[in-house]
C-alpha cells in the first residue's frame, strides 16, 4: 500500500478531496478517489501491523510448486481463493469473521494480514493484535504501576471495526484468559464486528479429531493429548468463534517461512 507523495496534488480535485459530478442535468460533489487512497494509507499505518508482515498481500503469497507436489498446490490455491472471496466481498458475507487454522509455518499470518490489507483498501479500518500480547496488556491495565499498562487495549479489542487476532489460544489457559476472550468474542459476535484470527490449535469440528501425540517410545511415558481450542480459550469462546467465523483449514504443507526465503 503505497503512500502518496507529500507534494503531489490530484489533478481531479486539486487537493480538495472532492470532485464535481453531473447527474441528470444537476451538478454535485462526491469524494475523490485520491481521498480514499489517502484514508487507506493512513488506516494501514494505524493498523499496528508488525514490521515483518507489512508487505504481505495475496499477490505475493508463495504457493507450493505444482510440479513438486500438485496436491499441496491445489489445496493451498483453495485456501487462497477462500481468503480472497471473504476479503473482497466483505461485509456482504455470511459470517463477519475468518478463522485460519493450521500448523505453524503454513502461512496463516501472511494470509490474515493480506485479507486485512484488502479490507483497508476498501475503506474499512482494522487493528493487529498478537493474542498473548493483547491479554498481557489487558491484564496489565489493572495495574497502573505496570510498565505494560495500556488501558485502551480491552476497549479497542471490543470496538475496532476489524480485529486481527494472531495466534489465538497461545496464552496459558486461566480463568482470566477464558473470561476475557469470551467477553471480547461475545461482544464482537453480538454486534457483528469482523474478526480475522489465526490458530495452531486443533478442534474436533475442524476434522482434526482428538489427535494424539505419542512420544519417541512408550517407555518414555504415556500418550499425551494435544491441547484443543476449547482447552485454551474455553467452550463458550470457542462456540462464539465458530458462530461468527468462516473456518479455513490450512493443508499440511512444508514450512511456509522457509519456502518464502528461497
Amino acid at each position: 500500500m503505497d503512500d502518496m507523495p507529500e507534494e503531489s496534488v490530484c489533478p481531479i480535485c486539486r487537493g480538495s478531496g472532492w470532485k464535481i459530478i453531473e447527474r441528470d442535468g444537476f451538478e454535485g460533489a462526491e469524494r475523490c478517489e485520491c481521498s480514499r487512497q489517502i484514508f487507506a494509507a493512513e488506516s494501514w499505518q494505524r493498523a499496528n501491523i508488525p514490521f515483518n508482515y507489512l508487505s504481505d498481500s495475496l499477490d505475493n503469497f508463495v504457493l507450493p510448486a505444482r510440479q513438486e507436489n500438485p496436491i499441496h498446490h491445489e489445496a493451498m490455491v483453495g485456501v487462497l481463493l477462500a481468503v480472497r472471496h471473504y476479503a473482497r466481498n466483505f461485509p456482504a458475507v455470511d459470517k463477519p469473521g475468518l478463522l485460519l487454522v493450521g500448523d505453524p509455518g503454513t502461512g496463516k499470518t501472511h494470509l490474515a494480514v493480506a485479507a486485512l490489507r484488502i479490507l483497508i483498501e476498501n475503506g474499512h479500518e482494522g487493528y493487529f493484535w498478537d493474542y498473548k500480547f493483547l491479554l498481557d496488556c489487558i491484564r496489565a491495565s489493572f495495574d497502573r504501576s505496570s510498565d505494560g499498562w495500556e488501558p485502551e487495549a480491552y476497549q479497542q479489542a471490543l470496538e475496532c471495526e476489524v480485529l486481527l487476532l494472531d495466534d489465538l489460544g497461545s496464552h496459558r489457559a486461566t480463568d482470566f484468559v477464558e473470561d476475557t476472550v469470551t467477553s471480547i468474542l461475545t461482544y464482537r459476535c453480538n454486534h457483528r464486528k469482523a474478526l480475522i484470527a489465526t490458530t495452531n490449535l486443533l478442534d474436533p469440528d475442524m476434522g482434526a479429531g482428538m489427535a494424539l501425540n505419542q512420544r519417541a517410545s512408550m517407555s518414555q511415558g504415556p500418550m499425551e493429548f494435544k491441547r484443543t481450542l476449547s482447552d485454551m480459550i474455553g467452550a463458550r469462546a470457542r462456540s462464539r468463534l465458530f458462530e461468527m467465523c468462516k473456518i479455513v483449514r490450512m493443508p499440511k504443507v512444508p514450512d511456509y517461512r522457509i519456502a518464502h526465503l528461497r
